[in-house]
């Protein structure tokens, strides 16, 4: 199982990201995904799941700001971001838990400062 994610990035407050995240190891579509974020010095934090139908579901701090979505033809889950905030400057993961493991990508550094 693999995990890469992009799309991160300095952006000032009130603009907007899309992260990506490609996987392969597995049948992608069979898959639950999620989006976590971890802030400095703090644990890290579970933002949103897409699940096989494309329901998404989110922390209550990121609804209506964050959208989750995939493309099952090309193995990638995204995470479309509007008004950041200078608190949503944190690391985030991709993860898919397959056979009962938890597997994470590398992360992509969001920053919102101005």
């Amino acid at each position: 199982v693999q995990l890469v994610e992009s799309g991160g990035g300095l952006v000032q407050p009130g603009g907007s990201l899309k992260l990506s995240c490609v996987a392969s190891g597995f049948t992608f579509s069979w898959y639950d995904m999620s989006w976590y974020r971890q802030a400095p010095g703090k644990e890290r934090e579970l933002v949103a799941t897409i699940n096989r139908a494309r329901g998404g579901r989110y922390v209550d701090s990121v609804k209506g700001r964050f959208t989750i979505s995939r493309d099952n033809a090309k193995n990638t889950v995204y995470l479309q971001i509007l008004s950041l905030k200078p608190e949503d400057t944190a690391v985030y993961y991709c993860n898919v838990k397959y056979s009962n493991v938890d597997y994470w990508g590398q992360g992509t550094q969001v920053t919102v400062s101005s």
